[in-house]
């Protein structure tokens, strides 16, 4: 007895691969979320040493440098930045007042970004976090 194959989706309905680079993740964000990632991006970069490098991990973008150093993404109905950690709620605690934070995440509305000179403070302090990490 022949077994039948599954029936195949119409084309419509197929998903699309995942993104292997960030700017190809970038490149699938609808506006105005792909313009505020770009302007959270470029504010990390300026936070984080020249070594950092970047990744898509679990489907979104990330940064290295001495483990996972932040991640940041778009959604249907926010962004988010990914800390890794909750201890920098605490630290930027008054800072972050404004935005929806859960277990290490900020969430931010998808046509406004984080403030870049805060975006670089939790970079560097993230840095900070990752150098005792490795010299311990």
């Amino acid at each position: 007895m022949k077994k039948s194959k599954p029936a195949q989706r119409s084309s419509s309905k197929k998903r699309s691969a995942a993104p292997k680079t960030v700017n190809g993740y970038l490149a699938a964000v609808p506006e105005p979320a792909r313009s505020t990632l770009k302007k959270v991006r470029a504010a990390i970069r300026a936070g984080a040493p020249a070594e950092a490098t970047e990744v898509i991990s679990y489907g979104i973008p990330m940064f290295q440098y001495k483990g996972m150093l932040i991640g940041f993404a778009a959604f249907a109905k926010h962004c988010s930045l990914f800390l890794a950690t909750s201890s920098l709620l605490k630290i930027f605690n008054k800072e972050l007042y404004p935005y929806k934070t859960s277990k290490g995440t900020i969430r931010f509305p998808t046509d406004k970004p984080l403030p870049a000179s805060l975006v670089k403070k939790i970079v560097k302090a993230r840095v900070a976090q990752n150098d005792q990490k490795k010299t311990r």
